[in-house]
């Protein structure tokens, strides 16, 4: 086993998502696995950065088109829709939405949940 696949074992999983995220949100157009890897500074495996794309590609986050024999990735949101995306799988796994709802908003900053109100009272900032 290389040293590279070991670094890529000890990494979490979201950590590496992240990473390759950030490649694509920072491309001018879709990558291929090979030039995510090199975006990355060839910390990660090749096959590794496959893997993360094609999970990623599993759950939503990211579309790709035919290039060649592969694929080009690019993202299908922008950061702040990722995490919205995010808390919205978070809440929809509790069947008790309304506490979940209230806990959140309890444990808000006073300037997040002024933000807050103004969003759904129309009033963007």
């Amino acid at each position: 086993m290389t040293n590279s696949s070991t670094n890529d074992e000890r990494r979490p999983a979201g950590e590496l998502e992240a990473a390759v995220m950030a490649a694509l949100w920072a491309a001018e157009g879709p990558l291929t696995p090979g030039q995510v890897q090199a975006d990355l500074a060839g910390d990660l495996a090749r096959t590794t950065v496959t893997t993360i794309l094609t999970r990623l590609y599993e759950k939503g986050v990211v579309g790709r088109d035919r290039q060649g024999r592969g694929f080009a990735y690019f993202p299908v949101q922008d950061a702040p829709g990722l995490t919205a995306r995010r808390m919205h799988t978070e809440l929809d796994r509790d069947d008790d939405r309304e506490s979940v709802l209230a806990r959140f908003v309890d444990q808000l900053a006073p300037d997040d949940e002024q933000l807050l109100r103004q969003l759904l009272e129309g009033d963007n900032p």
